[in-house]
């Protein structure tokens, strides 16, 4: 696996042991131990995945991804607490891609990388059909991009699969097992709302510009997009 990967943890022996691990793995890898210093990597350089730690000094984990979502939609991984649900969710919220809990199996952690790594890939050179258009809503396979009367829709890469995903079901129920195997690359875990999360921030994004309901929840099953 190629990859350019920046890890802003504040955990130096961690770095160290990730950046070992990562780089035998064939990626290029970044350090960066305060939330400031992270978020001027990376917004001053490319990267096709970031692992951001939450408690961080400077600036903390969420406050680096804040500002980086106003110029930026370089994948996220978070790194929170083991068990803290708060900050999974709150992350999600703002635009992180996925998390992972400390303390985690490098080779899950590889996992999850290689699978938002693919994902991009995939949709990058998948471009046979030009967009997607419901109502007002329109999806550009060739830029990645989504907008609501030519209104671009700031989405995440996740966030733009997901809807994705959906519109190409459209009319046809998806399972939140389907969306996350697809999406996230992973089995949908007992407990685990990021897939929840993802489609709520798609929902909320387009009910900015739109009054359309465009995603309907189906209780303990999953999501349907509607036609009409």
């Amino acid at each position: 696996m190629s990859a350019n990967v920046l890890i802003i943890d504040d955990d130096r022996g961690l770095c160290e042991l990730l950046q070992e691990y990562l780089q035998s793995e064939g990626c290029d890898v970044y350090t960066a131990h305060t939330g400031t210093e992270g978020l001027d990597t990376a917004l001053t350089r490319e990267f096709d995945v970031i692992l951001l730690d939450v408690m961080l000094p400077q600036l903390d984990g969420f406050e680096v991804l804040k500002a980086l979502r106003a110029k930026k939609m370089t994948p996220v991984i978070m790194l929170t607490a083991k068990g803290d649900d708060f900050d999974r969710i709150f992350g999600l919220e703002l635009g992180a891609d996925d998390y992972i809990p400390k303390p985690f199996n490098h080779r899950e952690l590889l996992a999850r990388i290689k699978a938002i790594t693919r994902r991009v890939a995939h949709l990058l050179h998948n471009t046979v059909a030009p967009s997607f258009k419901y109502q007002d809503l329109e999806l550009d396979l060739a830029s990645r991009t989504a907008s609501i009367k030519g209104t671009p829709l700031p989405l995440t890469g996740t966030e733009y699969e997901m809807l994705h995903q959906l519109i190409k079901s459209a009319g046809q129920p998806v399972t939140k097992q389907t969306l996350s195997h697809t999406v996230l690359g992973r089995p949908l875990a007992p407990y685990d709302r990021s897939v929840d999360m993802h489609v709520s921030n798609v929902r909320k994004k387009i009910a900015q510009h739109s009054s359309h309901t465009y995603i309907k929840t189906l209780r303990g099953s999953g999501y349907i997009f509607l036609k009409a």
